[in-house]
C-alpha cells in the first residue's frame, strides 16, 4: 500500500510517495508564495506525484495532505491561509480525487505531523501526545488514546494563539500577546532588531541561534528569551492536559539545545499542581521528510485498516 503524501507549505509545495512503514520512497518539490495561484498549484502536485509514481512503477492507493493554515478536514476546503492567499477556499480533496480516482484525506499539517509522531515517531506507545512546531508560526496537534482531538465542526486548535502577556506584540489573530506573536521564529529576529538598531546580524533565527552558540551576549539573551515564551506555552498546555508527552518540531527545534533548559525551569516553575515531571519534553524524531510523512498517516487515519477503531468523519 503506497500513499501519495502532498504537503501543502507557505514556501514550498511538496510530494512524496510513502510505505505502509512510514518510510518516503521518493519526493519532488517546487516553490510556493503569495502570489502562488491555486489551479497552478493543482496542476503541480498532479503532474509531480504521477512522475514518481511513473519512475517507481508503483500504483497509488490513496492520497494524504498536510496543509498550512486553517483547514476543513470534513469537507476538504482550504480556509483563510494567509501564506497562499489565492488558495483560500479551494479544496484539494475533491480535485485530486477526481483526477488519480482515490479516496484522498487533508488535515492541517500540525494535525498531521501529530498523527505521524504518535504512530511512527517519538510518541508510539503513548496515550496522550501534543505535538509542536515552532518556526514561521506556532501550532500544533493533540493526540488522545490514538484518535486526533477535533473541536466542533471538526475543528482545529489554535494552540499558537493562547495569550501569553496581554501587553504583548499584536497577532494576525486579533489579539496581542499571543504565544506565536512572542515565541515564533518572526518574533524572537523582530525583538533582537529591536534591540540591536537593526543590525543585520540579526536579521533570521538562524544567524541569531547561530551567534548565540558562539556566545554572542544579545544572541544569548533572545535565546533566554525565547526559552522562556516557549516554556509559558508549554506550561500551559501541562496544567490543561497533563500529557505522557510533548513532541517539539519546526525550523527553531533545530537549535533546540540552546532552549530545552530554559523551557523545563519555566514548566516546573509554574506546574506545581500537576505532575510534570512525567511530562517527557523530546524532540520529534521523523527529521526533513516529516510532512510527507505526516500527510500519509493522514489517509491511515481517515481510511487505514487501524480506521476501524476511530471515529470516522462523514
Amino acid at each position: 500500500m503506497i500513499i501519495g503524501a502532498v504537503d501543502i507549505g507557505g514556501t514550498k509545495l511538496a510530494v512524496g510517495l510513502v510505505d505502509e512503514g512510514g518510510k518516503v520512497l521518493a519526493r519532488r518539490e517546487v516553490a510556493t508564495g503569495p502570489e502562488s495561484t491555486y489551479s497552478a498549484g493543482l496542476e503541480n502536485m498532479a503532474s509531480m506525484l504521477r512522475e514518481i509514481a511513473k519512475n517507481a512503477g508503483i500504483e497509488i492507493t490513496g492520497i494524504g495532505i498536510g496543509s498550512t493554515g486553517p483547514v476543513d478536514p470534513l469537507t476538504g476546503e482550504l480556509g483563510e491561509v494567509d501564506f497562499l492567499p489565492h488558495w483560500r477556499q479551494q479544496n484539494p480533496v475533491k480535485d485530486l480525487e477526481k483526477l488519480f480516482g482515490v479516496k484522498v484525506a487533508l488535515e492541517n499539517d500540525a494535525d498531521a505531523g501529530a498523527l505521524a509522531e504518535a504512530a511512527w515517531g517519538a510518541g508510539q506507545d503513548k496515550s496522550r501526545l501534543i505535538y509542536i512546531t515552532v518556526g514561521t508560526g506556532i501550532g500544533g496537534g493533540i493526540i488522545f488514546d490514538g484518535k486526533l482531538y477535533r473541536g466542533v465542526d471538526g475543528a482545529h486548535p489554535e494552540l499558537g494563539h493562547q495569550v501569553i502577556d496581554l501587553s504583548g506584540p499584536p497577532c494576525s489573530c486579533g489579539f496581542t500577546g499571543c504565544w506565536e506573536a512572542l515565541a515564533a521564529g518572526p518574533a524572537m529576529s523582530a525583538w533582537t532588531q529591536s534591540q540591536s538598531l537593526s543590525d543585520d546580524s540579526y536579521r533570521t533565527t538562524e544567524q541569531i541561534c547561530h551567534m548565540a552558540r558562539k556566545g554572542d551576549p544579545l544572541a544569548r539573551q533572545a535565546a533566554e528569551r525565547e526559552a522562556h515564551y516557549l516554556g509559558l506555552g508549554i506550561a500551559n498546555l501541562i496544567n490543561l492536559f497533563t500529557p505522557d508527552i510533548i513532541v517539539l518540531a519546526g525550523s527553531l527545534m533545530k537549535s533546540a539545545p540552546l532552549f530545552l533548559d530554559g523551557i523545563r525551569r519555566t514548566i516546573s516553575r509554574g506546574c506545581r499542581f500537576v505532575p510534570h515531571e512525567k511530562t517527557e519534553i523530546t524532540l520529534a524524531s521523523l527529521g526533513d521528510d516529516s510532512n510527507l510523512i505526516g500527510a500519509a498517516r493522514v489517509w491511515h487515519h481517515r481510511f487505514g485498516r487501524e480506521a476501524q477503531t476511530v471515529p470516522r468523519l462523514p
